[in-house]
């Protein structure tokens, strides 16, 4: 049955459970918040009155299509939108008439309602051997890109170096309460840049990619995601700058320029879209440095990687095609044969930089007068070193009495030490902490 015709839930019905039907279209699924995947009910996503060509006011948006198709199906006149509101208002100063400035002037909102229906929740798990249930591994983000699935994030959230072993699973739920399994399609760890595919039984709002080369410091930008899966949140800001160079950064080999923006990008906005106010992806959301201070990879990246994506793939079917190969089972990288033993403690760090330590101070004058170190933007939870006392904003100035110049030298010290002494300046303090790393096996 075509993907159209399906049946679909009306306004008001149960769903987000594993057996209930999709909501229709205009609809989503709100569940009670912080219960993602708990019964929910089907809701229109303009949830305001709306005046109709016919002259009557309708409760929303999706009542006023449903009487429109309705009306076709008798062979009549479809019913459009004549304006936000009800048709009776007698002044122009009403909250949602065409004339007053919330209408006029709430474009931020408008950006909003029109990418929401494309960002998803990505959430990584595996079976626990033990107790028999999914343990979530990671989660974050994603925005759909093709009308039959093909999703885009960041490679860090669909990955996982926790020191696990088991079946892995990722799930991706829609904004209209759909929950898929999704399989990883390609990834690019360096560039930290991945896509997934899901199967929907119909086809899916999409974004559409802009060109980050058009960025101007001072544009308003929008970064939407799912951050402590909470669906749908909204932060706004400017670019500060159209390409801060990721060496200034401290990430290692990196060939990369990142747009820096003062939107507020929190651990489940990872592999969220940032969008201008056309709703045009120029970037993906991917790692806040502190509050004003964050970093989005420029979707003229984004394209390149797709289109390398999509090249790869052609060259593996014609010459599977012209060879009589099969397809291969399984791919092992060379950073990830079996054997190798790698080590995890569970932060997200950057090289102290002048330029980077110029950029915290304007946002934070206590930050400390360091000229070497790591800074910590992020630790992982339950990782070891969240449970051995570090903090996000800690800087790490010695690693077992050695002064630390780069993320390197951390990098480094995990392929040779099993335990490790950091010493932390955090505000005017110097802290010690042990760190044990856990031990993962490839």
């Amino acid at each position: 049955m075509p993907a159209s015709l399906r049946r679909q839930q009306s306004e008001g019905s149960a769903c987000g459970r594993k057996d209930d039907l999709p909501c229709g279209d205009g609809l989503e699924c709100k569940h009670p918040a912080g219960k993602r995947l708990s019964k929910g009910v089907c809701q229109c996503r303009q949830n305001y009155k709306v005046c109709g060509s016919d002259g009557k006011t309708y409760g929303n948006v999706c009542r006023l299509k449903a009487v429109s198709r309705k009306a076709l199906q008798r062979g009549l006149t479809a019913v459009t939108q004549a304006h936000k509101g009800p048709c009776d208002v007698a002044t122009v100063t009403g909250p949602l008439h065409p004339n007053s400035p919330r209408y006029k002037f709430n474009f931020i909102a408008d950006v909003v309602e029109k990418i929401a229906p494309a960002v998803v929740h990505i959430e990584l798990s595996i079976r626990h051997p033990l107790f028999g249930r999914n343990v979530a591994l990671s989660s974050g983000s994603g925005f759909i890109v093709s009308e039959t699935g093909l999703i885009v994030t960041n490679a860090h959230v669909v990955t996982s170096t926790a020191p696990v072993s088991g079946r892995q699973q990722l799930k991706v739920q829609l904004q209209n309460g759909d929950v898929y399994e999704a399989t990883i399609k390609d990834i690019d760890k360096k560039s930290d840049i991945a896509t997934i595919k899901v199967n929907p039984q119909r086809r899916l709002p999409v974004l559409l990619l802009g060109h980050s080369a058009e960025l101007r410091p001072g544009e308003f930008v929008v970064a939407i995601g799912s951050p402590f899966t909470l669906q749908n949140t909204v932060t706004t800001g400017i670019v500060s700058t159209a390409q801060r160079d990721g060496k200034e950064l401290g990430i290692r080999d990196s060939d990369m320029d990142y747009v820096q923006t003062d939107a507020i990008i929190n651990y489940g906005n990872s592999g969220g879209p940032l969008v201008n106010l056309d709703g045009e992806v120029i970037g993906i959301n991917t790692l806040k440095v502190t509050a004003g201070i964050s970093f989005a990879i420029p979707s003229d990246r984004i394209t390149r990687f797709l289109n390398e994506s999509l090249s790869k793939k052609v060259r593996e079917r014609l010459i599977r095609r012209v060879y009589h190969w099969p397809k291969p089972q399984s791919v092992v990288s060379d950073t990830e044969e079996k054997g190798i033993i790698k080590r995890f403690i569970g932060i997200r760090m950057l090289t102290i930089t002048p330029a980077l330590v110029e950029e915290l101070k304007q946002h934070s004058p206590d930050f400390p007068d360091i000229i070497s170190g790591i800074y910590v933007h992020e630790v992982v939870p339950n990782s070891p070193a969240q449970q051995g006392g570090i903090r996000g904003g800690d800087i790490i100035v010695k690693l077992n009495g050695r002064p630390l110049m780069s993320t390197s030298d951390l990098q480094e010290a995990l392929l040779e030490e099993t335990g490790l002494l950091l010493e932390v300046r955090r505000g005017n303090d110097d802290l010690l902490f042990n760190i044990e790393p856990d031990v993962i096996m490839h």
